[in-house]
């Protein structure tokens, strides 16, 4: 556990503490990640955007309807659900300084995020042997890159859950760990609501039209 130093400024001001005397408030690392996803929230909503635009341009090719498989999205959209609960299984772990919890929770998380890959990639597969590639049409295009943005997001994510668990194993629950498990969970369950979002405006909006 690292160590802390307080610093007092002036009468009656609340003190700040620093990390390791680094003069970086503890908190400094949580903020900064908060703007990441703000600014990772600004990229989906401009690839949710061109989406409502293009979403219906076929160029007489196939719809979302034509092609969009429900009940495998809605097994993909599970499987991520429950990872989102598997972590924050992890984080009561982490709580009760239970190492070996924590590291069993996140091989979960970590099996479940896998799973929603091979089925994405799975469809994307697919769609691009039936000549529903993204050069197809605009509805395509978009189509494409929004839920592969995503995706490449969940492979971060999932390469992020290993790295962190070796340090977890390796290191234990140092301070510098919680901060990152933390900073994990908020990345994790942001993909989990951004997902909720592809699966209704895309997939269900897709096949009840």
């Amino acid at each position: 556990m690292s160590s802390s130093s307080t610093t007092t400024l002036g009468t009656g001001a609340k003190p700040v503490f620093y990390d390791n005397g680094d003069h970086h408030p503890q908190q400094g690392t949580l903020l900064g990640f908060w703007l990441y996803l703000m600014s990772d929230c600004l990229v989906f909503a401009i690839l949710f955007a061109t989406y409502a635009v293009l979403g219906r341009s076929y160029a007489a090719g196939p719809s979302g309807a034509d092609l969009f498989e429900l009940p495998v999205v809605a097994t993909n959209t599970a499987l991520l659900l429950f990872s989102s609960i598997t972590y924050g299984f992890a984080m009561i772990g982490m709580q009760a300084g239970r190492k070996g919890q924590v590291l069993g929770w996140l091989a979960i998380t970590g099996l479940l995020g896998l799973g929603f890959l091979s089925l994405e990639l799975n469809e994307f597969a697919h769609l691009i042997h039936e000549g529903a590639g993204p050069q197809r049409s605009a509805f395509l295009s978009s189509f494409f890159t929004l839920v592969g943005t995503h995706g490449l997001h969940v492979t971060f994510g999932c390469i992020w859950l290993v790295t962190l668990m070796l340090q977890v194993g390796k290191h234990g629950l140092t301070f510098e760990n919680k901060r990152r498990l933390v900073c994990l969970s908020m990345f994790w369950h942001f993909l989990d609501v951004v997902w909720i979002g592809v699966f209704t405006f895309v997939y269900l909006m897709g096949v009840l039209q």
